[in-house]
């Protein structure tokens, strides 16, 4: 059964929650792809570059998924979209996807596009990037073409 007892806020400061979720993310992803193919940042990257990160909590309050975006080239890069092993299955990643999309809208953005690995374990995350319209597309801004890389586009 889907969750959908959730609340999704902007982090607008440091927060311990979110700061160690996206720890977790941060060695995962470094876990398994070279340090030149991993494009993955910390939570002081996303601050000190001015990305919109926000937070999904469950019913009690814990941060159970993450996602930002970075304004690039009139639209939107998405970063660090992450949902908590422990909290997979419950709809969270589509939700904070939704709502960066929305927000990255409200902005006046008019093209989202995201990075994300070409290995097995993404599957799931490009699958659900497709399902929300996203295309394969070569790549963008400082990207480079990287075997270990999907990149993915959607114009809104």
């Amino acid at each position: 059964m889907i969750d959908q007892s959730f609340s999704i806020a902007k982090v607008v400061s440091q927060d311990a929650q979110v700061d160690a979720l996206l720890a977790r993310h941060f060695a995962d992803m470094r876990a398994g792809s070279p340090e030149e193919s991993c494009h993955v940042v910390t939570a002081d990257t996303l601050r000190d570059t001015g990305a919109h990160l926000f937070a999904l909590h469950d019913k009690d309050g814990a941060v159970c998924a993450v996602g930002a975006f970075q304004n690039i080239d009139g639209g939107v890069e998405l970063k660090s979209m992450h949902t908590a092993r422990e909290a997979r299955g419950n709809g969270y990643g589509r939700k904070v996807l939704t709502h960066l999309l929305s927000q990255a809208k409200a902005q006046g953005a008019k093209q989202a596009w995201l990075e994300t690995g070409t290995a097995e374990s993404f599957a799931p995350a490009r699958a659900l990037y497709k399902s929300v319209g996203f295309e394969t597309c070569p790549p963008f801004g400082n990207y480079r073409t990287d075997p270990l890389s999907t990149f993915m586009t959607l114009v809104f």
